[in-house]
């Protein structure tokens, strides 16, 4: 699964890195959890690449409570394209959330020691996921977003059977404008060479703390 990640990268620097025709103005977080809104990166109408916030916690445009959507944050690639809650959504509107890295969990004994996991290269990742508008009866529209997840690659195994799917800047356009079964074959982990991953402090399964030690390495001694 995915249910932590950072992104402190400067709008600026990632209008630049994703060809961005429009970038929403964001703060940078270091322990982003479900339910708050977010930047994705998405196809405009007329074709372009723009970020806005959404909200993570897919809400399908059918739902008759958006409730729903906090149980809906991850999308497993295994079934995206069957389930009903997420298969139009992978069909017609597939994203990209940029990260700086993401946190997962690995149990020790009785505990668990999180790690984080992002580019060797130091630029920002970007991990698949599709979007949905919901309409509320009052007529207010919410946007929101889930991030797909896949099996292990080798850096991702010895932490945790599941990981975002990662998608290389090669297939950025192909994964927003390609038909589904055509990308079916990027619902992948990314490769291993490219991911780097150390542990860090258990601060971060709060999600009340925010702040860069979050994603700093773990001295000797600290946990």
């Amino acid at each position: 699964m995915c249910g932590r990640y950072a992104f402190s990268t400067p709008p600026a620097d990632v209008a630049a890195h994703f060809g961005l025709a429009e970038c929403a103005e964001y703060l940078p977080r270091f322990n982003i959890p479900p339910g708050t809104d977010i930047p994705v990166i998405r196809l405009s109408p007329e074709g372009k690449r723009v970020l806005h916030l959404l909200r993570w916690g897919l809400v399908p445009h059918w739902a008759k409570d958006p409730a729903i959507g906090a149980r809906l944050n991850n999308a497993r690639a295994e079934g995206v394209m069957e389930k009903p809650s997420f298969r139009d959504a992978f069909r017609r509107r597939r994203c990209l959330i940029p990260a700086s890295g993401f946190y997962e969990w690995k149990t020790e004994g009785r505990q668990k020691q999180p790690w984080f996991f992002s580019l060797k290269s130091g630029e920002p990742l970007a991990m698949g996921g599709v979007w949905e508008s919901w309409k509320a009866p009052d007529g207010r529209i919410l946007r929101t977003c889930a991030v797909i997840t896949t099996g292990p690659n080798a850096v991702m195994a010895p932490v945790h059977d599941r990981m975002p799917v990662i998608i290389s800047p090669e297939h950025w356009q192909e994964w927003f404008a390609a038909p589904a079964e055509a990308v079916r074959e990027l619902l992948a982990p990314g490769p291993a060479e490219r991911l780097r991953a150390w542990p860090v402090d258990r601060r971060v399964s709060r999600a009340t703390a925010d702040d860069p030690g979050l994603i700093e390495p773990l001295r000797t001694g600290e946990g």
